[in-house]
């Protein structure tokens, strides 16, 4: 796999994972338009890698205060976190439908549906149901007030992500919203709420890469590359992210899933995926 190559998808990866866009869409379509060979296990991996370790690094204070509270010990001095002590088993319980339609549907979400017609179809329609999320969400709820309720509605929504096409961040942001949590709380929680998925996701791909005889020769310098660039990516991104939803809406996103979701359809009829 040719380094210019591993930069650029690397890139992608990092600015699309965390950003309501669709990271997969997005790898899976610079790899078709430029003609590039679909990515190997080995370079998943080290974009799965790179994308948990910058939620992780970015969110470490978070999952030290959670998990403290939620063993019953004090940690921490966020305030909104302090409010719901029993946070991380929300998020625990949030995460169980992506499991579980993971494992029933892990086989098509990597072949027949991974083509630019489900992807564009799945920008476009998330896109506008997002839109309607962002005007009517009341927008009046913060994480201090996130309860059972919502950690089910939107880990069912985080279960969609498995669609290409989705968006792991933007179905789950968009299900805070309809739920009145306002947009950074939102942005927040479904970062969190994405660690453990990833994680899964990452723990997969190392035991299929080690059944496979781990690492092959010569791929060592773009495994490294894929999780540095990754990482520093994906965790500007988040920081960016959660100042801008602070202040802004989400239309720009909406206009621009909307827009791409149209363009890869064009493609798509135009151009047949081989």
């Amino acid at each position: 796999m040719p380094l210019y190559q591993v930069v650029l998808l690397s890139i992608v990866q990092g600015l699309t994972e965390f950003l309501p866009v669709s990271s997969t869409a997005h790898l899976y379509l610079t790899s078709w338009l430029l003609g590039w060979q679909t990515e190997s296990l080995t370079f998943d991996i080290a974009l799965h890698l790179g994308t948990l370790l910058a939620v992780l690094a970015y969110f470490y204070r978070d999952w030290v205060q959670l998990v403290a509270q939620g063993f019953g010990l004090r940690a921490g001095s966020d305030d909104d976190l302090r409010r719901n002590p029993y946070l991380l088993w929300l998020l625990a319980l949030g995460s169980v439908p992506v499991a579980v339609f993971g494992l029933l549907f892990n086989k098509q979400a990597e072949s027949t549906w991974r083509n630019p017609f489900v992807m564009g179809t799945m920008l476009v329609a998330v896109g506008v149901v997002m839109g309607i999320a962002d005007r009517v969400g009341r927008r009046a709820r913060s994480l201090g007030n996130v309860h059972t309720g919502d950690a089910v509605t939107i880990g069912l929504a985080q279960a969609l992500a498995i669609v290409p096409g989705t968006s792991r961040s933007g179905v789950t942001i968009t299900a805070a919203l309809f739920r009145d949590v306002d947009r950074a709380a939102a942005a927040r929680f479904s970062f969190l709420l994405s660690t453990p998925a990833i994680a899964g996701a990452a723990a997969k791909a190392f035991y299929d890469l080690h059944k496979a005889g781990g690492i092959p020769p010569g791929m060592q310098a773009a495994f490294l590359v894929g999780v540095l660039l990754s990482t520093v990516s994906g965790w500007l991104v988040i920081a960016w992210f959660l100042r801008y939803l602070q202040q802004r809406s989400l239309t720009f996103f909406v206009y621009y899933r909307v827009i791409f979701g149209i363009i890869v359809l064009a493609l798509a009829f135009i151009r047949r995926p081989a």
